[in-house]
């Protein structure tokens, strides 16, 4: 498996070659923010995601019927890009997740467009505010076509932070996750004890393997963890078997 162009992020396995199991993996910071970072989707993304792979169940078919309402049925102020690709809203933690999934974009208030009236002489006037620029100021009646420049108030954090490190861990640290995306601090101790629990007897038969992850596995990561408890099991062992092969 080569290394991704998209991104940096990395796993070191930790493969039980006789159970064909992974026990757990090592990895650094991108790995954990881009893990979290998936509790952030909302489900019209998810299901923009894995509709083509295949969905389980009766969500896919909402979105097809969406897809394919003729748009006289919506209302007039909105549209089917709303419902069909929602953004994804970030607060200043988010920042600088690693871009493993695909067509999945960052929204927040500046994203929009705001317009006050054009008169902005007019005190009144200057009290109103919309995002649609065919709106009538309730004032003086004349249309509120002047857009306003949103100022994000992650500007300000940022300004004022000692870290510019983005994302929701800390990257001093080496985290473990489990083959059910489990997560925790990696330590001797933990590693010890978990071989103990999943009763590895020979220790010989453990075997390390580097994978990168790229956008292709970012989508089956996502999608196995909503019918598999051996994530990375599933994920990464029948593409470490297919580079094996190939190598044989």
């Amino acid at each position: 498996m080569e290394e991704s162009q998209e991104t940096n992020v990395s796993l070191k396995l930790l493969i039980d070659t006789e159970s064909h199991r992974v026990l757990f993996a090592e990895a650094d910071k991108n790995f954990i923010d881009f893990l979290f970072h998936i509790l952030a989707l909302p489900v019209g993304t998810f299901i923009a995601l894995l509709t083509k792979q295949g969905m389980v169940g009766c969500l896919g078919n909402i979105y097809e019927s969406i897809e394919n309402l003729n748009i006289t049925y919506l209302q007039p102020n909105l549209n089917k890009e709303t419902l069909l690709k929602p953004k994804v809203h970030i607060s200043g933690g988010g920042i600088g997740i690693p871009l493993l999934l695909p067509n999945v974009e960052s929204s927040s208030t500046s994203s929009k467009k705001w317009y006050r009236c054009s008169r902005t002489y007019n005190s009144t006037c200057y009290s109103y505010v919309t995002n649609d620029n065919r709106a009538i100021c309730p004032s003086c009646k004349n249309v509120m076509n002047n857009e306003l420049n949103f100022v994000h108030p992650q500007s300000a954090t940022n300004a004022g932070s000692s870290s510019s490190e983005g994302g929701y861990v800390k990257g001093v640290v080496t985290y473990m996750v489990m083959d059910d995306l489990v997560v925790k601090p990696m330590s001797t101790i933990s590693s010890i004890t978990l071989l103990n629990r999943f009763n590895v007897k020979d220790v010989g038969a453990l075997e390390e393997k580097v994978v990168y992850l790229g956008i292709d596995e970012g989508v089956k990561l996502l999608k196995t963890s909503l019918r598999s408890k051996n994530v990375l099991t599933d994920v990464f062992l029948p593409m470490l078997k297919v580079e094996i092969e190939s190598v044989m």
